[in-house]
């Protein structure tokens, strides 16, 4: 059997880009992901991975829908206020896609819980808005060696980075965010422009398609996007020798 014959036809686009073609629409098909928060930031990323056809997808949260959540997180519905996130993305992303498997996590996201289901995932996709949750993200993926991917939108700017803990050499999140030298700034304190985070997601999405694909992807390197002058960056990331969370592997 030729690998296009066991796709379905949600992946025929994909079989037709020269980069992907029927194996790498098959490896997407294939792949299982964990998502960390289902937010503004969390819901349009994995809203794209579930139209894309995943084979799974675990999304992890403990908090509940609230009103003030509608205008950014895609997910969410106002008949849906009040019940937790994870299992209200998890529901309508079930509507777009029935054939992708769904676990709804309805837990914090600490240490603990993100390396117990990351196990079972081959790439993690960190969508949180604290930087404990991102840090603890990046230990459990350092420690299982799954590649990382975390992302982030304030105001009119999102930020994504792409650690590959398959390579010896790769830096990690602490190497360029130090667990002691932060401000946690989030998007309910200064404000965040409502389709920016879809931007974010979705461009976060992409990467984990792409990886999973074997195309080029920004492993390695960070994006830095100014939606208000539509300014990009993108920056290496360099390891850092000293850092006490990489530094002696």
């Amino acid at each position: 059997m030729r690998p296009e014959d066991s796709l379905p036809a949600r992946a025929s686009r994909h079989v037709l880009l020269k980069e992907v073609g029927a194996e790498g629409a098959l490896r997407m098909a294939r792949l299982s992901a964990l998502v960390i928060g289902a937010g503004g930031v969390g819901c349009p990323a994995a809203l794209c991975l579930a139209e894309a056809g995943v084979r799974k997808i675990t999304l992890i949260d403990a908090d509940v829908v609230e009103e003030s959540n509608l205008a950014r997180q895609i997910l969410h519905t106002p008949a849906r206020l009040g019940m937790n996130k994870a299992r209200s993305a998890c529901l309508a992303l079930q509507a777009v896609n029935p054939d992708t498997e769904l676990e709804a996590v309805e837990t914090w996201a600490d240490a603990e819980a993100i390396a117990r289901h990351a196990q079972g995932a081959d790439i993690i996709l960190d969508c949180s808005d604290n930087f404990a949750t991102r840090h603890a993200a990046n230990r459990a993926a350092l420690a299982l060696g799954r590649p990382l991917v975390t992302v982030s939108a304030i105001r009119m700017s999102l930020q994504v980075a792409f650690f590959d803990f398959s390579r010896p050499d790769a830096a990690c999140y602490a190497c360029t965010f130090p667990e002691d030298d932060e401000a946690d700034v989030k998007a309910s304190q200064v404000g965040v422009l409502a389709p920016v985070t879809g931007i974010a997601g979705m461009i976060a999405a992409g990467e984990v398609l792409k990886w999973a694909a074997g195309m080029p992807s920004l492993a390695g390197s960070m994006l830095l996007l100014d939606t208000l002058s539509w300014q990009m960056q993108r920056l290496a990331l360099a390891r850092d020798p000293a850092c006490p969370v990489c530094g002696r592997r």
